[in-house]
């Protein structure tokens, strides 16, 4: 997860989102051996313009692309991740130590995009003094000063919706700046705090209505 930058002025959220499908197909591509990439096989394999293409990566990256040779692979993953912030580890905390929270706390993979959660916060009993993948669940009293002393700027939330706001505001109040919320609330932040909502019952409800579409063919 990155936090805003000055790079990313004038620069689209729809542009951001798509900044991650151009580095993973690079990433297999570079895998195969390819050393060169024109915009166009991107772009069918992204499910947009050529010209959108090279329009997104001009924005993130000087690497112009050769005449019939196309973009350098490799300089354009390494422009990419360096935006995308997934160069530098971030350390990060969740809140919520649920069957959810947990599952996000034993991701490895966050790592290779720039991510590190290195605790979670609970307020049920049962569950602190737990710990899942070596990472201990603390109580939520703890936060602040947790986040003070590691210089935490991102948090997690994964509580019920009831919880959510109230943590979010703990979160901000300790000096986060970025937050991932998980839970299915609409969230207040201020300006200068970057929030993202996974909401999972939506996605959910978008997949089955399409199979539902599918299916009546």
């Amino acid at each position: 997860m990155r936090e805003k930058t000055e790079q990313d002025k004038g620069i689209s959220k729809a542009t951001i989102a798509r900044m991650p499908l151009y580095l993973h197909f690079l990433q297999e591509e570079n895998s195969k051996g390819a050393k060169y990439i024109s915009s166009s096989v991107i772009a069918q394999n992204i499910s947009v313009s050529s010209v959108l293409v090279r329009k997104d990566l001009a924005l993130v990256s000087s690497e112009a692309g050769r005449p019939r040779l196309g973009f350098g692979v490799s300089r354009l993953i390494v422009d990419i991740e360096k935006f995308l912030g997934y160069n530098v580890i971030s350390d990060a905390v969740i809140v919520g130590a649920g069957g959810l929270g947990r599952a996000i706390l034993g991701y490895e993979g966050f790592k290779n995009n720039g991510l590190k959660i290195v605790a979670g916060f609970e307020v049920d009993e049962r569950l602190i003094g737990t710990s899942v993948a070596g990472k201990e669940i603390l109580p939520l009293d703890e936060l602040e000063a947790f986040v003070a002393e590691r210089n935490i700027r991102i948090g997690i939330i994964a509580v019920p919706k009831s919880a959510a706001q109230e943590v979010l505001n703990r979160m901000v109040a300790a000096g986060i700046k970025a937050v991932w919320n998980f839970a299915p609330a609409p969230l207040r932040v201020p300006k200068d705090i970057v929030l993202k909502t996974e909401d999972l019952a939506a996605s959910l409800a978008m997949l089955a209505g399409k199979l539902y579409k599918t299916d009546e063919r």
